[in-house]
């Protein structure tokens, strides 16, 4: 059985902790993400729903999942944290159990979690127009390429 072995610690030189600051992907993609998410819930306020509530609604309104697991595996989400989404939007009558086989539970959107959604298309029209038109078509769909090229490279297939 063969061991890991840690590598000798580096020195906590203000070089070394300003050049973890410059290069940390993490650091960066999560000051990207809230940065996007806090533009996202500000236009979308008057709507009632924060971007994480919309993406998961319309999610649901397809009908596409068969359990909680399988769309927190889509989304990248901790179940826990699904979980907890989407108890939020049943609670607000957003969403609601339904019938399914075995131990499996999922969610359907009810018929006020469809008025929300429709309500929150044009708030979300304007987010996405607004990030989008500043980054240009073409470097957005390219940028998101790279970015399905990085969740791949952080889950070890890429």
């Amino acid at each position: 059985m063969a061991f890991m072995t840690t590598p000798d610690p580096l020195p906590a030189t203000p070089e070394l902790l300003d050049d973890i600051a410059r290069t940390c992907v993490a650091l960066h993609v999560r000051m990207t993400a809230r940065a996007v998410t806090r533009a996202y819930d500000e236009a979308m306020r008057s709507s009632g729903l924060k971007i994480t509530q919309f993406v998961l609604l319309s999610a649901l309104s397809t009908g596409a999942w068969r359990s909680v697991t399988e769309l927190a595996e889509r989304f990248a989400l901790e179940r826990t944290s699904l979980t907890r989404n989407l108890q939020l939007l049943a609670a607000e009558g957003l969403i609601e159990p339904v019938a399914c086989k075995g131990r499996a539970s999922i969610y359907g959107v009810t018929p006020k979690g469809r008025a929300a959604i429709d309500a929150a298309i044009p708030h979300w029209r304007a987010a996405q127009e607004r990030i989008e038109g500043g980054l240009g078509q073409d470097d957005w769909s390219q940028m998101r390429d790279r970015l399905k090229a990085l969740r791949r490279v952080a889950r070890g297939a890429g």
